[in-house]
């Protein structure tokens, strides 16, 4: 312990300033493709809304795929656990 602080208060400390410096590292990556950009023009080139269009589906799609493989995986985790539940509920 340092001067007589707790450790709890120490911890609290360490945290804010983790989280301060977590939040200023990512302020500073959201803003370095605006800085690498030259005249509106990004890593991909001149993109058109064609382009724009498909990417932003296959966000949708990406984002769909996740809820469902998520939702399925913790349908499996669920049940196994009312197995284990009823396993020791019918062993003791």
């Amino acid at each position: 312990m340092q001067g007589g602080q707790s450790s709890r208060v120490v911890g609290v400390r360490k945290a804010r300033i983790t989280g301060a410096l977590a939040t200023a590292l990512a302020v500073l990556l959201a803003q370095a493709p605006a800085a690498m950009a030259a005249d509106g023009l990004g890593t991909a080139g001149r993109v058109g809304d064609k382009t724009i269009t498909l990417f932003c589906f296959g966000v949708i799609a990406f984002f769909a795929l996740l809820v469902s493989t998520l939702s399925f995986i913790q349908g499996r985790l669920e049940a196994r656990k009312d197995r284990r539940r009823y396993d020791l509920e019918r062993l003791s």
